[in-house]
């Protein structure tokens, strides 16, 4: 039985909404949502691809925000996040063996449910952790789907280059003795307070999705495992090489948060030069979730989305 979509007074759930579920390899679930548009001619559809640790009710606003554009969209959990299957006994810890595992669930929501179903064009909104996952499907989807968003994608960490190489060295360490389950960042998840948030300046969304996780704390893990950031490793490593950035076909809109302290804006310049179809903006002051931000940077990001979708289809930028 699949969760049912968790509705607060701030945070009402999109006009239209379905869920269901979708079988994948294991016996394992996917919780999916589909939204019709909100506004004629319908344009296409837009599947947005959640972070690390998100889910569907934390999109709502973004949804309603798309759908009048006259879009359906089309948005699920991860695998091992929101209301979707667990990978581990300890359902809290944020776990995957391969950020390809993320691409074949991306690959199955195609073929059983948006090409069925969903008009197209298709479009990516991805954000983070789902950005990356973005790329890495991105040489396959170049036939499906006609441009990508991509928010601060995750292509490298904040802190000092020591650190870094520490803690993947430590992760590959535990990893390859068994210990893949470990929690390297963080543990268990917490709701903290406003003032310490390092991802939005806005404290009303802030708020909003934290009243959410209060009602419904089984849709949060927490930190990142020992196995996920291996492969979130090998993932960066492999869409940022040049064999498989010439393989990337499909028109891109990058943009970063010239504020993040989450993940590294300079790496998202270095890409954004080096694919080809590519723009970059980066919205000054804006902290890592761009779309949970105030509005001042919400409408800069918007303007920007207005200005590349829908497009035309395989045109150069």
């Amino acid at each position: 039985m699949i969760r049912p979509l968790v509705e607060t007074a701030s945070n009402p759930i999109p006009l239209g909404t379905r869920i269901n579920a979708l079988s994948i390899e294991g016996g394992k679930v996917l919780r999916y949502a589909i939204t019709p548009a909100s506004s004629h001619p319908v344009q296409g559809t837009v599947i947005i691809l959640h972070g690390r640790n998100e889910c569907i009710e934390k999109y709502f606003e973004t949804v309603r925000d798309v759908a009048a554009r006259g879009f359906t969209v089309a948005t699920f959990d991860w695998r091992g996040q929101g209301a979707s299957s667990r990978l581990l006994r300890n359902p809290a810890k944020g776990f995957v063996k391969s950020f390809d595992h993320y691409t074949r669930d991306l690959e199955q929501l195609f073929e059983t449910v948006l090409l069925p179903d969903c008009r197209g064009p298709y479009y990516i909104l991805a954000h983070s952790a789902g950005a990356l996952a973005a790329l890495l499907a991105a040489p396959g989807l170049s036939n499906r789907i006609r441009r990508m968003v991509l928010l601060a994608p995750l292509l490298d960490i904040t802190g000092s280059r020591a650190r870094k190489m520490t803690a993947r060295v430590v992760a590959n360490t535990l990893r390859s003795i068994g210990l893949g389950a470990t929690y390297m960042l963080g543990g268990p998840h917490a709701i903290r307070p406003f003032e310490h948030n390092e991802v939005t300046s806005d404290a009303h969304r802030y708020r909003r999705n934290c009243d959410v996780l209060e009602q419904a704390p089984e849709l949060a893990i927490g930190g990142p495992t020992a196995s996920w950031i291996v492969a979130a490793a090998k993932a960066i490593t492999k869409v940022t090489s040049p064999e498989f950035i010439e393989k990337i076909r499909i028109p891109i809109l990058m943009v970063a948060a010239g504020a993040d302290s989450v993940v590294s804006t300079p790496a998202i310049e270095r890409l954004a030069l080096q694919v080809r179809n590519t723009t970059l903006l980066t919205i000054d002051g804006a902290r890592h979730e761009i779309l949970q931000e105030k509005d001042f940077y919400r409408e800069q990001f918007f303007a920007a989305f207005d200005a590349f979708i829908p497009g035309t289809g395989g045109e150069s930028l």
